[in-house]
């Protein structure tokens, strides 16, 4: 992307005031985005973004600035002005740059800038035909096509010198479902680290299928009750709310600065033995999976808790300087405009032993949660507040009939040690996670689990 001779000139430039470490990111990438809403394309937008950061260290001080300037004197004149900020005493050199050359974990068959605009179209109408005509109640079918082609190169003054290209492919369906007075509403969103093959062996018949089924279910469900319950939270997206109210405060961006629940408890007991928790990169070809992190570290698989056991944390380079231990290969960043800090990458709950029909015959009375929708969460204490998108009453080892409305209300670390079952049907749901290093492309995942009491907000009786 640019020569070495000038990375090398840009890396000394950020070390001349005495920083201890300097980085470049370099970042080009292509965004593709479609828009299909009442059975016609609606927007269609296509762009390339292009940027550099620069990073440096001094201590346990960290200053970044990027910039779009790719000649050699503005980069200078960049790194410069970053450098004034340090007033350090190391030794302003660099070790010579060594290439690294990996092979990639998440084969890409076909990029999707090779890909012509129609048959990314007719991916999108399919969904929307299927959605459609599932029932005569869906009034409003919206799909959106998204792809992305991000090539890096990072550098820094330790020696690193490594490029990779990253594809990702997502498609999500939101379905309306109207009768009378009522609206609902019902959404699945499948993604993946792959190129154009993904929408291409995607099942639309279960995707845009189950998207119109939420809603049409939920039309005319009964209103939840409220209080506190045994809450079986099926796999998948189910496992959104361990992902925010427990993997947030595994990440060293919170332990380091003793701002999380689990700081300085490695070693303890914090769940069940039945509950193994991972954050996993390497996973092949899954939403969340990289090869290298934004530091340029081979992604690996992290066992944070197992068999209840808290074994680890996930951690970026300034954080591990914090807590004087090592890089996890979880440092990310949204783009060249975000300086990087440790963020999950595929978390999951590990598969246990109980089949769902077992979970399901063993519930005298709670709520089943098959779909979860979106949340609140505070990551300092791991409070949550999480709304259920489609929720049944379990009664005497059966589902029965659907309810509506119904939040989940609680404590990260205080549901942990509340699981009770955890099923053997392990799967992954994509999703968006926003913090302090931008949006990200990330996993949720775990098999069925039951949580032995939750307090559950509904609107019966209100």
């Amino acid at each position: 992307m640019i020569k070495q001779s000038i990375i090398e000139n840009v890396l000394n430039a950020a070390l001349s005031t005495g920083g201890d470490f300097s980085e470049i990111f370099i970042e080009d990438k292509y965004v593709n985005n479609i828009a299909l809403q009442s059975n016609k394309i609606e927007k269609s937008i296509s762009g390339r973004d292009f940027g550099i950061g620069i990073r440096i260290f001094s201590g346990l001080q960290s200053i970044y600035t990027y910039t779009n300037d790719i000649s050699e004197e503005g980069l200078l004149l960049a790194a410069k002005r970053a450098a004034l900020a340090i007033k350090g005493g190391g030794t302003g050199t660099i070790h010579p740059l060594q290439k690294e050359i990996f092979d990639p974990i998440h084969q890409i068959a076909q990029m999707p800038q090779t890909v012509e605009h129609a048959r990314k179209a007719s991916i999108m109408r399919q969904a929307n035909e299927i959605a459609r005509n599932y029932d005569e109640r869906i009034r409003q079918v919206t799909v959106r096509y998204m792809d992305e082609e991000q090539n890096i190169l990072i550098a820094n003054s330790e020696g690193k010198f490594i490029e990779d290209t990253r594809v990702h492919s997502r498609l999500a369906i939101q379905a309306t479902a109207s009768e009378g007075n009522e609206l609902q509403t019902g959404f699945y969103g499948p993604g993946a680290h792959a190129g154009f093959e993904f929408m291409e062996n995607l099942d639309l018949t279960h995707y845009a299928g189950e998207a119109a089924r939420i809603a049409v279910t939920m039309l005319h469900a009964e209103e939840c009750p409220s209080g506190k319950f045994p809450v079986i939270i099926d796999n998948e997206f189910g496992g959104v709310i361990f992902h925010e109210a427990c993997g947030h405060g595994l990440e060293a961006t919170a332990v380091a600065k003793n701002n999380s629940v689990f700081a300085n408890r490695v070693g303890e007991k914090v769940a069940p033995e039945i509950v193994t928790y991972i954050d996993d990169g390497t996973l092949a070809n899954e939403w969340g999976s990289l090869n290298i992190d934004d530091e340029g570290e081979k992604t690996r698989k992290n066992v944070l808790i197992e068999n209840g056991i808290l074994k680890g944390y996930l951690i970026d380079k300034l954080n591990a300087r914090r807590m004087k231990t090592e890089s996890t290969g979880s440092s990310r960043r949204q783009s060249y405009r975000f300086s990087p800090t440790s963020r999950m990458t595929n978390t999951y709950i590990a598969p246990g032993t109980s089949t769902p029909e077992d979970i399901i015959a063993s519930t005298e009375y709670g709520i089943y949660a098959k779909y979860m929708g979106g949340g609140q969460v505070n990551p300092a204490t791991g409070d949550y507040n999480f709304a259920v998108e489609e929720a049944y009453i379990v009664k005497d080892g059966k589902i029965t009939h659907p309810v509506r409305g119904a939040t989940l209300i609680g404590n990260g670390a205080k549901t942990l040690q509340l699981v009770d079952r955890v099923g053997n049907n392990l799967a992954h749901g994509a999703g968006m996670c926003g913090a302090m290093s931008g949006s990200l492309p990330v996993n949720v995942g775990q098999p069925m689990i039951r949580v032995s009491e939750i307090t559950v907000g509904g609107t019966k009786g209100e």
